[in-house]
């Protein structure tokens, strides 16, 4: 199943990178999408689904769509996706169910 979601995209205006790389990152939430994760469910022309997606600014963004994305660790990756989806959760955007928040 693949999940497209307006309001998860919209979710990144104005907010700041949760990538943050060393180098690469402008900090700068005016230029923040949301942008998606390589995580094997995308292909060409083709995103991977929205909730495998991250903050990012405009930098960052260009880094991660780059071949240097290998570049980064898995640590930078997790820790970026989950303040994203924390993010979500405490929105309202994401629900886990049984889950309290």
């Amino acid at each position: 199943m693949r999940v497209i979601s307006t309001k998860l995209r919209e979710s990144a205006r104005g907010q700041d990178c949760s990538l943050r790389i060393p180098g690469i990152c402008n900090f700068n939430p005016e230029t923040t999408v949301l942008a998606h994760l390589p995580c094997g469910q995308k292909g060409v022309g083709m995103k991977s689904p929205d909730q495998m997606a991250v903050f990012s600014c405009s930098h960052c963004h260009t880094f991660i769509d780059s071949q240097r994305f290998s570049e980064l660790t898995a640590k930078h990756i997790l820790q970026a996706l989950a303040e994203t989806q924390m993010h979500w959760i405490q929105k309202g955007l994401m629900i886990i169910k049984g889950s309290k928040v």
